[in-house]
């Protein structure tokens, strides 16, 4: 018979799981291991530590109550060598198995490391499929491959025929596709956020949050409070809380924003899904079944799904389809260093300022504050690709590679140069006023569109076409903007460009701590 090891990662934490299929309970052994050069080639926010170590914690107890045997290396083991590899080839001494079981990892360099695996241990590795995932890497190059150009919204309907998720027949629920231009309402002026569960750390928990807070002191954000789910079943009472208090406004208001409250009606169960402990298929099938029983309306049940079965999927395909070359694309030519206030979160723009300090304080903001405010800046300000993409994978806790990347780099700042997005969100201040109450308490005026008192967004804006016309694709959803800036007096432009180029100068730019915003005002005359 044969031996198999089994090795899991610490996003693959679902029972279901590619690597576990077939597992002989008598001799099968699965491998766990926290390593310290996966929480420290990206300086991760301190939440998201410590959720993924308690999580994959939890899951190996899980693991052994079923009676399977689970050899589980900890991070502060004195044995510990720090890596994948090396924590593999120990477990090899110690099992002398006949072969190694991996499910496919979610980032390309986890990819190579596996592929030299089987010639460093002189063992057949077999790498398996996702199949968390409604659509695997080969099927979505097969798609792609028939297609001159990729739009998410093609690949979303053939997704929906596929699965049968929101169709009638041959047709969609509702008579369309896609809801969303019935999902951009503002929130109303009396409005209540309604209370999200918090799950109280348990004693596994809090040796993780102890640990975390010993050795990852130098890192950024706030462990604690701290609230995850890092079981399964604590996963499945947010998955249920959300769809029957949430979901019925998620449509409606999933593009507002509100000082204070970062999840408002969102799901806030994408950590929960990027490791393992809640499935995009469940999560889908939940929402399907709010809409058919009258539950939550069909607007927030598509727009919901959409983002699941649709973009979650289709950002996966792009990342495997086009790296490691997509990574290095910089469309746009932006080389601008990462201004310090996105770590000290001291800005005179009280929207980035209160959307990373909410990021401090719970590892998360939503879908909107984190595209059309701190995307929209780092886009308009031209921040080097590298730069602003390291930090959305430092600072959330759902931020895995294989998702973050085309997020940031083709929809939010365009560095692929259209190869995700049709266009860049580019946005000006009064987007975000529009969709926030953010610029009631700024000390510039969104309403003024140049001089030291202006909402840096406005100019940031026109100045964005000043810099990239060439660059831009033409396309009829860049058609209007263009139009009015074409038409734009020379005297106009020069104001612009004068207004970007003392903001680019000023104190809050300065890629240096200590060297920011916060700083020139303490030295500022009384």
């Amino acid at each position: 018979m044969t031996k198999t090891l089994r090795f899991l990662l610490g996003d693959q934490l679902t029972r279901s799981i590619s690597a576990l299929d077939g597992i002989d309970p008598a001799q099968d052994v699965v491998l766990m291991a926290e390593v310290d050069a996966e929480t420290r080639h990206i300086r991760h926010h301190k939440q998201k530590i410590a959720f993924i170590l308690a999580a994959m914690r939890h899951f190996a107890q899980e693991l052994r109550a079923e009676g399977l045997v689970v050899d589980y290396v900890r991070l502060d083991a004195a044995e510990n060598r720090g890596d994948f590899t090396s924590e593999l080839a120990r477990a090899v001494a110690r099992h002398k198995p006949d072969r190694i079981v991996v499910t496919e990892p979610g980032e390309w360099r986890v990819r190579e490391m596996m592929l030299g695996w089987s010639a460093m241990l002189g063992l057949p590795v077999e790498i398996r499929d996702d199949d968390r995932f409604f659509c695997s890497r080969a099927d979505f190059s097969r798609w792609a491959g028939r297609r001159e150009t990729l739009r998410m919204e093609f690949f979303y309907r053939d997704m929906r025929r596929r699965t049968g998720l929101l169709m009638e027949g041959d047709a969609p629920v509702g008579g369309k596709w896609n809801f969303d231009p019935e999902n951009r309402k503002p929130l109303p002026a009396k409005f209540r956020a309604p209370q999200r569960p918090r799950f109280a750390p348990d004693d596994t928990t809090r040796e993780i949050l102890k640990l975390t807070a010993t050795r990852y002191a130098e890192h950024f954000g706030d462990l604690e409070p701290f609230g995850w789910a890092v079981t399964r079943a604590d996963a499945r009472i947010a998955l249920d809380d959300f769809i029957a208090n949430c979901l019925p406004y998620f449509g409606d208001f999933q593009d507002a924003m509100k000082s204070g409250e970062p999840f408002l009606y969102h799901a806030v169960l994408s950590p929960y899904l990027n490791v393992g402990l809640l499935t995009p298929r469940e999560i889908c099938v939940a929402a399907e079944r709010a809409y058919l029983s009258g539950a939550a309306p069909i607007n927030a049940v598509e727009g919901f799904i959409r983002q699941i079965l649709g973009w979650r999927e289709y950002v996966r395909g792009i990342y495997w389809l086009r790296m490691p070359e997509y990574a290095e694309t910089n469309a746009l030519d932006a080389t601008r260093p990462l201004p310090w206030f996105f770590w000290s979160g001291e800005t005179s723009m009280n929207c980035l300022g209160q959307v990373i300090d909410e990021t401090r304080r719970h590892a998360y903001a939503h879908h909107i504050q984190r595209l059309m405010v701190v995307g929209n800046f780092a886009l308009l300000a031209g921040v080097a690709p590298r730069e602003i993409e390291e930090w959305y994978l430092v600072v959330y806790a759902d931020a895995f590679e294989w998702v973050e990347l085309p997020n940031v780099h083709g929809m939010a700042i365009f560095a692929d140069g259209g190869a995700l997005a049709s266009k860049p969100y580019a946005a000006s201040g009064a987007y975000i006023n529009r969709m926030s109450d953010y610029c009631r308490n700024c000390r510039h005026d969104v309403a003024a569109k140049a001089g030291p008192t202006a909402c840096p967004f406005n100019y940031l804006y026109w100045n964005f076409f000043i810099e990239n016309r060439s660059r831009l694709p033409r396309t009829p959803r860049l058609a209007m903007p263009l139009r009015t800036f074409d038409a734009m007096s020379d005297e106009r432009r020069e104001e612009i460009r004068r207004d970007a180029a003392a903001f680019f100068a000023s104190p809050e730019m300065d890629p240096r701590p200590g060297r920011g915003y916060a700083e020139s005002q303490k030295r500022l005359p009384l």
